[in-house]
């Protein structure tokens, strides 16, 4: 007879095999986890102001283009150039104006709004910002990182100092849209940015895939 502990396994998705149920996974939450901003600013405290105040960040998006072939009596896609989305950080303005001072210095390293001159280069200006997801530790039981996004060549591409309002009991928030180059998962081999085999040097190999025959 099977324990109440047992019968706890069966609350999943059945296995192909009768009794081979393992229970459910542990789900990441959405709420634990925080950002670490890495060159951003001037100083090297100014991202972790942003990184004490953040409210919610999304996470990386990637579109593939496509490209259509056109044969006989049938329409082939493959896989264009591809382009991340931009990523979206709110953040709360703290009243001794750390945040606000960090964000107004990573925008004067993109363009000195008083000269009126811009950064000579992308990496005069350009940040990382890594998207950690923990698993809930805190204090003398240090949080392990269960998953992170690299994200590289970051700027600013939106930042909305958002509104003030008499009816409300909300805090005042900075609303930044990042632009970035490229993002990986670390550590390095679990997802995007993982080492893939691919058609060996000379071979043309074929279009087609799933019911044909592949690259």
């Amino acid at each position: 007879m099977a324990t109440a502990s047992q019968s706890l396994f069966n609350m999943t998705v059945a296995s192909d095999n009768a009794g081979g149920n393992q229970g459910l996974l542990m789900p990441k939450l959405q709420f634990r986890f925080r950002l670490n901003f890495l060159n951003f600013g001037l100083g090297s405290t100014a991202g972790l102001a942003l990184t004490k105040q953040v409210i919610d960040c999304s996470r990386p998006n990637v579109t593939f283009q496509e490209i259509p072939l056109q044969v006989y009596n049938s329409t082939l896609y493959l896989a264009g150039k591809h382009q991340w989305q931009t990523l979206s950080v709110n953040i709360r303005d703290d009243a001794s104006g750390s945040v606000s001072k960090a964000v107004g210095q990573q925008i004067q390293k993109q363009l000195d709004f008083v000269e009126q001159a811009s950064a000579a280069t992308g990496q005069d200006y350009k940040f990382q910002l890594n998207i950690e997801i923990l698993d809930g530790g805190n204090g003398t039981s240090a949080p392990v990182v269960l998953e992170t996004w690299e994200c590289y060549g970051c700027f600013i591409q939106v930042a909305n100092y958002n509104t003030l309002n008499y009816g409300t009991n909300e805090p005042v928030t900075i609303a930044l849209t990042i632009r970035f180059d490229n993002a990986i998962q670390a550590p390095l081999g679990s997802g995007v940015g993982a080492p893939v085999n691919r058609v060996a040097d000379g071979s043309t190999g074929s279009v087609t895939g799933i019911g044909g025959t592949t690259s």
